[in-house]
């Protein structure tokens, strides 16, 4: 099969749950290329990207310029390149009457990135957004196939609080398929007017093979390491997280907690680190690549995921990272919150407390802390429940499956 993928960025440190989709795609005989608007600006990479060269497979969709003047000259100029150009600009004058202008004219300035012809089996677009994008590409002429909308959390979450529930009413009519990675997600569709039969509910996952299963113990100087690996953004939670750590730190004073990650509020949660005094407790890492992460989780304890809503309504879908830790043996300590209870079954392989609740979070820890013989029961049941229900090779097959079963209907 010719598939390619939508995507925000690429190559992008903290989504290597569409690495991993891409590249299992790869190794089972399929084309692949990559439609990207952005990619992490950072030498970090994953070393999939190297190994099966990527970059290769990845077209850039240039922002367009703010000048309106400018942006109508380029699109125009840009649409005539196109060996359709004429065509597909009567199609945009055409669907211009359904669509908002501003996708139409990004559609048609997407178009000199588009590989070839445009003609796919499968267009994955990963995302809601950019499956609006999808089917007014396809509506102009730009490209043809399948149309599969994964999605994946601020797609549903944020996106509809701010642009209200019928923000994807045309997706969903002209849309062929659609993937929600939770159950919870599936109804909420639903709620928003897809219809049931377009919906298939297929999970995110991790190559469990990747990572080593260990047995976590109290080590012999009674330092007990705690780990979040996330963006630094509201609804990751990690304020509330370090709050709790600064409380147990006064009963508990050899606890490492390490935050690896960037972003936004990196230097806000520098100052409540400070704040609290707990900086020799307390670290910032910064970025890092799937390979350091492994090491990283190795030399880990728990795993910390304080995930909230944030004041947008943005929401967590299933953190890939969580899966990461419980396939090498970490009880997780998370929050009761989106699709994080599917994958942490509380009291068998970590607790979960409710969002924002730093004195509940202090309370598992400092539990988890006090009685490290339950970190091995937990970390087996943990790696045993991602094996049947995440395990990415047996996901890529059945993602597989999914393709072929919308091609021959």
């Amino acid at each position: 099969m010719r598939i390619a993928f939508f995507v925000n960025r690429f190559p992008a440190l903290t989504e290597t749950f569409i690495l991993n989709q891409i590249t299992g795609l790869l190794d089972r005989g399929h084309e692949v290329d990559i439609y990207a608007f952005k990619t992490d600006h950072t030498e970090k990479v994953h070393a999939d990207i190297t190994k099966y060269n990527l970059l290769v497979r990845t077209h850039y969709i240039r922002e367009m310029p703010p000048d309106k003047l400018w942006k109508l000259i380029i699109t125009i100029c840009r649409i005539l390149k196109h060996y359709k150009g004429l065509k597909i600009l009567l199609n945009a004058i055409k669907y211009s009457m359904y669509y908002e202008r501003k996708i139409i004219i990004k559609a048609l300035y997407a178009i000199v990135s588009i590989k070839g012809s445009g003609h796919y089996d499968i267009i994955h677009c990963q995302f809601g957004p950019n499956g609006i994008l999808g089917i007014v590409l396809r509506d102009i002429g730009v490209i043809r196939g399948k149309i599969i909308t994964s999605f994946l959390g601020y797609d549903i979450t944020k996106n509809v609080k701010k642009y209200g529930k019928k923000v994807y009413k045309d997706l969903f009519v002209k849309g062929d398929l659609f993937l929600s990675i939770v159950e919870k997600w599936k109804l909420r569709l639903i709620e928003l007017g897809c219809d049931e039969k377009k919906i298939v509910v297929h999970r995110l996952g991790v190559d469990v093979n990747k990572f080593s299963f260990s047995v976590r113990n109290l080590r012999y100087n009674g330092i007990v390491r705690l780990l979040t690996i996330s963006r630094l953004i509201e609804k990751k939670g990690i304020e509330y997280a370090i709050r709790a750590v600064a409380e147990v730190l006064k009963k508990h004073p050899n606890i490492e907690y390490r935050i690896v990650g960037y972003g936004p509020l990196n230097e806000q949660l520098k100052g409540l680190i400070k704040e609290l005094h707990v900086e020799s407790n307390i670290k910032l890492l910064g970025s890092k690549n799937q390979g350091e992460i492994i090491e990283i989780l190795t030399a880990t304890d728990i795993l910390m995921v304080p995930s909230v809503t944030s004041k947008q309504g943005d929401q967590e879908g299933t953190p890939v990272v969580i899966m990461e830790a419980c396939s090498q043996g970490l009880p997780v300590l998370g929050t009761l919150h989106s699709g994080i209870p599917e994958i942490v079954q509380d009291g068998v392989s970590g607790f979960l407390v409710p969002e924002k609740d730093v004195s509940a979070l202090a309370e598992k820890l400092e539990y988890l802390i006090k009685y490290p013989e339950v970190w091995g029961k937990m970390g087996r049941a943990g790696r045993e429940y991602i094996e049947e229900h995440f395990n990415i090779d047996k996901l890529n097959d059945r993602l597989v499956e999914i393709y072929k079963n919308l091609l021959t209907t």
